[in-house]
């Protein structure tokens, strides 16, 4: 039996880290929110708090946001509460929030504990609190992949779309757009990303099949690799 892995390197040194991903991801939020001194934040799913302590930079918060995330990662910015919890668990206190964010998190939900987690997020926001929830495109999606992570990919984006409507049904008053980040990378630095596991779709998968699907995206790729990576954004707003 292959070892379960935990996701440590979504946003340590790729795209997802760079200053202009940061930048264009909090310009899109501000296209959502509204957001003051006074605003208070939670981050479900934070890694290490990238954009959450951009946000805290530009606005300083009178409350400093806090970031959740059952791994903790060396690297976490300091000028954010990190807490090592699960949601279920954190979301329980009867704290409340003018956005909870929840991004690229929901697949490690099962059906029935996404549900509590939406619904206990609909009760920790203040009024005109916003929900916001970014996950990959599920359709035509662009992430540069070898042929076995593109099945694994495929088969977690088709298990998103029951999410979604999970999230549909629940959530009821909600919109959708997405965030589209231009990417250029070196192969170099995308195989480093593949070795590591950056995405979920690799998490399980064996040092022999990694080495296998580095060898067919160094064959399939030339030296620098472009793409869109796509988010939906689904906003609710109480």
């Amino acid at each position: 039996m292959k070892k379960s892995r935990k996701l440590r390197n979504w946003d340590n040194k790729t795209w997802l880290s760079s200053k202009s991903y940061i930048s264009q991801f909090n310009k899109f939020l501000k296209t959502k929110i509204n957001l003051n001194k006074n605003s208070k934040i939670l981050d479900i799913g934070c890694g290490r708090a990238n954009i959450i302590s951009a946000l805290q930079q530009k606005y300083k918060f009178r409350n400093k946001p806090i970031g959740i995330d059952i791994v903790s990662n060396k690297g976490v910015k300091k000028n954010i509460i990190f807490k090592r919890v699960e949601a279920l668990k954190y979301l329980d206190k009867q704290e409340k929030y003018d956005l909870i964010l929840i991004k690229q998190t929901i697949h490690f939900f099962s059906k029935k504990n996404l549900n509590r987690l939406l619904n206990l997020a609909k009760k920790r926001l203040n009024t005109k609190g916003k929900i916001l929830i970014f996950s990959l495109k599920t359709k035509n999606n662009k992430i540069p992949c070898f042929k076995k992570m593109r099945k694994n990919l495929e088969k977690s984006l088709k298990r998103d779309e029951v999410l979604f409507k999970i999230i549909k049904k629940n959530l009821k008053r909600i919109s959708y757009t997405n965030f589209n980040f231009k990417v250029k990378i070196s192969k170099q630095k995308y195989v480093r990303m593949i070795r590591e596991r950056y995405i979920s779709c690799l998490l399980n998968m064996s040092n022999k099949e990694i080495k296998f699907g580095i060898s067919e995206i160094k064959s399939k790729y030339k030296n620098q690799i472009k793409f869109t990576d796509t988010l939906k954004c689904i906003s609710y707003r109480k």
